[in-house]
């Protein structure tokens, strides 16, 4: 099989129908399933830190807190440099490459949860090394546009980030599963660890090392298949002198802005959500409910980019921080001050759903919004201009796609860093809730203004 497609023109409809499109999908589905694994290993600490201290670990709230965002962090930063990375390299290589790497954080987690001894230092390096997984989002988004026509932008950025992203749930769902079983020989596992539950009075054994060991023949699988079915396009070949030119741009700036408010939300929640239930409901079998707010959020992702391509993402995005708002101030505030969990779970539930919606309505507006722009730069220069204008829109959306992805990111890293700080100072996380709110706010002032008003300078 030939990897380098020559000729790839997804907006001409007789060649979409006859070539494209099954070679669009082929790479779309060995994407998801490596995006998946890499969402799975970069929130690997979400659930293995609530867990520590049935493996012998013992460190404060604040320190977990730190393990669960220092993967947000490192992850977020690598996604700055991944997402100029597939035009360098090739969609096909860099996928297989980026997949492999994980091998390396779930590998090196596997050896250190063997033994309750192992450093806290040595913990934050692990806790880094997991935002390899964090990286390829960008990476993986960027590389799926260049396959899709403009009308198949939002369904497939959609299917691509919200599938992927249950690698969130997975991990949050199998983690615990895996922990308390002898999956693996003591060789490799190491020797479970008892611990004695005060709520239940029950022994139970632990082995946290599965928690990294279980990934890595799935990990082998993805690389495998991204190597031997995925394609290059050598019309989506550029420098990074090339793409550095959406620095320039004020829409990438702005749409980095926004992505914040929904990608960013979704992550650092997923990122937060064990620890805030643990903390505030210490009564709760956290792994019993942690995994279903991430779940709801992937779910929804996909129907958020099919309901803009329908309907314009500016309008999806501003309704959804107006009522993201409005889940803190009427739903997860009351809960957390009378105490009752089930407002509490319903409402983050309904958090969750809302950003991947949001996630889906702007990564829809970023193609459109970029070949607008660059169509009308080019308007009344003739049809080899126009063509010329798509063809650059298509790799600065890339990056912009990209790019906004690892700025969203670092919500990842402030918010379970916001829960830790507020709970550290007052004893309780609604100062974090406060500031979440005024910064929705903001997003909806933007959405509002440049994208969905009448008027608005770039409607989308």
């Amino acid at each position: 099989m030939n990897h380098v497609l020559d000729r790839w023109e997804p907006e001409n409809p007789d060649f979409w129908r006859k070539q494209g499109e099954p070679v669009a999908n082929r790479n779309l589905w060995i994407s998801i399933p490596c995006l998946m694994l890499a969402f799975a290993v970069w929130m690997l600490w979400s659930v293995v830190a609530a867990n520590l201290d049935k493996a012998g670990f013992h460190f404060s709230k604040d320190q977990l807190f730190f393990l669960t965002a220092l993967p947000a962090l490192s992850g977020a930063t690598l996604r700055i440099f991944y997402s100029f990375l597939v035009p360098v390299f090739g969609g096909r290589r860099w996928t297989a490459i980026s997949t492999a790497s994980l091998l390396i954080p779930a590998f090196g987690m596997g050896l250190a949860l063997r033994d309750p001894g192992t450093s806290y230092s040595t913990l934050l390096g692990l806790a880094l090394l997991c935002g390899l997984g964090g990286g390829n989002f960008s990476s993986s988004m960027a590389n799926i546009s260049f396959f899709f026509p403009k009308a198949r932008k939002g369904y497939a950025t959609g299917m691509n980030a919200g599938i992927g992203n249950l690698g969130v749930s997975v991990v949050q769902l199998v983690t615990p599963l895996v922990i308390s079983s002898a999956v693996f020989a003591t060789s490799i596992a190491g020797q479970g660890v008892l611990f004695h539950d005060p709520k239940s009075g029950l022994d139970s054994s632990y082995w946290l090392a599965n928690a990294g060991f279980i990934w890595v023949p799935f990990i082998v699988a993805a690389t495998l298949a991204a190597w031997f079915g995925m394609n290059d396009i050598a019309s989506a070949q550029a420098s990074l002198a090339d793409q550095a030119v959406i620095f320039k741009r004020k829409h990438n700036w702005l749409m980095c802005w926004l992505y914040v408010g929904t990608f960013g939300s979704f992550i650092g929640f997923s990122a937060a959500f064990a620890m805030l239930i643990k903390a505030q409901f210490p009564e709760v079998e956290v792994a019993r409910f942690a995994f279903l707010g991430p779940l709801a959020g992937a779910l929804a992702r996909p129907l958020g980019g099919m309901i803009s391509d329908r309907i314009g993402g500016a309008r999806v995005t501003l309704w959804v921080f107006l009522a993201m708002g409005l889940t803190i101030l009427l739903g997860i505030l009351p809960a957390l001050h009378t105490h009752q969990f089930t407002l509490f779970l319903a409402s983050f539930i309904g958090m969750f759903i809302l950003t991947g919606l949001g996630n889906g309505s702007t990564f829809c507006m970023i193609p459109i919004i970029f070949q607008t722009e660059r169509e009308r730069a080019a308007a009344g220069q003739g049809e080899a201009a126009q063509q010329q204008a798509r063809l650059d829109a298509g790799k600065e959306s890339a990056a912009v796609l990209g790019f906004s992805g690892a700025i969203g990111a670092y919500g990842g890293f402030f918010i379970p860093q916001s829960f830790g700080t507020s709970i550290r100072m007052t004893g309780a996380p609604d100062m974090a809730m406060v500031v979440f709110v005024g910064f929705y706010a903001s997003c909806m002032l933007i959405t509002w203004w440049y994208y969905a008003r009448k008027g608005a300078p770039m409607p989308c």
